[in-house]
């Protein structure tokens, strides 16, 4: 079955389109378009060989841009398949549903509704993936549409963890409360790393360390999520790229107050201005960081020092948590690629029998690892994520169904 998964953004769709045959599955195209609703709008995609290339779009909005994707994949010289009917069905990554969705579900005028309902929770990623759904519908009605929502997998939380300590009416009236956001991720990786180490998820508590710009973490307890560290927006939690992360929300209406700062202002400071990029000065990549780091930079070293922290944080909270941990698992950018990282964090656990390979670590990147010593009680283990491959699966097993 060929799926056409979708991640669609307020100025750009991500395509991925995977042919699964059983176990197996064979990415045969992917790419994106950029600057919608922006001039010099144009379309990114890579060739079966890796190599890569672009296609000038100029002005265009959102079905323009599913347009031009549908386009490539069907184009004569640069396309996998010869006619949109070649689509089985399109699975949409939907950031956010509220209490209203636990699972991936099939996508109908009730379905639209619901993730309606939740854009005043979700302002800046519901409407968007909202226009990525419209847009298949207009130029492709009969093709079954699923979407896979990134708070899905948090939904086991039990009240103890999702509630606020606000007054209880703010709950009941507006929805306020933890949902989590990368849940496809989490649930990905808190599975795959159970079939790498051959071991019955239904026996294990792991920690998934999605650590990428945007950065979360999950307590699972024989596959279900008990706690996460992003709260009702993705913005709570660890400290990441640019978002701010924990923090005092006094100091919130102390500096709105201060500076007269509208809630627009605040909202881009906690999103866009703080995190690593705002404590460095320098940059939200962790690469570049590190390089400043090297070069003896002292906000850098004070933004990575506290970026670890907070990870290390939440690995004692959730340890603690669920009385113990057997698998701590890096993915995402970051934990799959900076094993400095890696290492310098685990260091901090040797106090729980955490023990890591160094040698070893220092030389994985985006690869399935264990990196955990033999004789550490904890296996630490990194699985790259596969967002995608799970949306795609999830499509394939509900389109099956109708």
């Amino acid at each position: 079955m060929k799926i056409l998964v979708l991640n669609s953004g307020s100025s750009s769709v991500k395509y991925k389109l995977i042919d699964l045959k059983g176990e197996d599955a064979e990415t045969l195209a992917e790419g994106g378009v950029e600057k919608i609703g922006l001039p010099g709008g144009f379309l990114k995609f890579k060739r079966a060989d890796g190599s890569k290339d672009i296609v000038e779009l100029g002005h265009i909005d959102h079905q323009d841009a599913v347009k031009a994707i549908l386009n490539i994949l069907t184009d004569a010289k640069e396309g996998c398949i010869k006619s949109y009917g070649e689509i089985d069905a399109v699975g949409h990554r939907v950031v956010h549903g509220g209490e209203k969705f636990s699972e991936s579900v099939l996508i109908d005028d009730a379905v639209k509704a619901k993730i309606r309902e939740c854009y005043d929770i979700a302002p800046l990623h519901n409407p968007a993936n909202m226009t990525g759904i419209d847009a298949i519908t207009a130029l492709m009605p009969d093709v079954p549409q699923v979407g896979v929502f990134d708070t899905a997998f948090h939904q086991t939380m039990p009240a103890k963890a999702y509630m606020y300590a606000l007054p209880y009416k703010y709950y009941k009236e507006d929805g306020v409360r933890r949902y989590g956001f990368h849940g496809t991720s989490h649930r990905y990786v808190s599975a795959q790393v159970c079939k790498f180490l051959g071991v019955d998820i239904e026996k294990q508590r792991i920690i998934t360390c999605h650590i990428g710009n945007g950065a979360s973490m999950a307590a699972v307890v024989g596959g279900k999520c008990v706690d996460t560290s992003m709260g009702l927006t993705p913005v709570e939690g660890l400290m990441m790229g640019t978002r701010v992360g924990d923090i005092d929300p006094g100091t919130l209406t102390f500096l709105m107050t201060k500076h007269g700062l509208s809630a627009n202002e605040l909202q881009n400071i906690i999103n866009k201005e703080s995190g690593v990029l705002g404590v460095s000065g320098i940059s939200s990549d962790m690469r570049e960081i590190e390089a400043a780091v090297a070069a003896g930079d002292e906000r850098a070293c004070l933004a990575l020092d506290m970026y670890m922290l907070r990870i290390t944080k939440y690995i004692g909270a959730y340890a603690a948590e669920m009385g113990g941990v057997d698998i701590i698992v890096f993915t995402g950018g970051v934990g799959e690629n900076q094993a400095g990282l890696r290492a310098d964090v685990c260091e901090t656990l040797g106090f729980m029998g955490v023990k890591i390979n160094k040698e070893f670590n220092a030389g994985i990147r985006g690869v399935e690892a264990t990196i955990s010593t033999e004789d550490s009680p904890v296996k630490v283990v990194v699985i790259p994520t596969d967002e995608e491959l799970m949306i795609a699966r999830d499509t394939e097993a509900i389109v099956s169904k109708k």
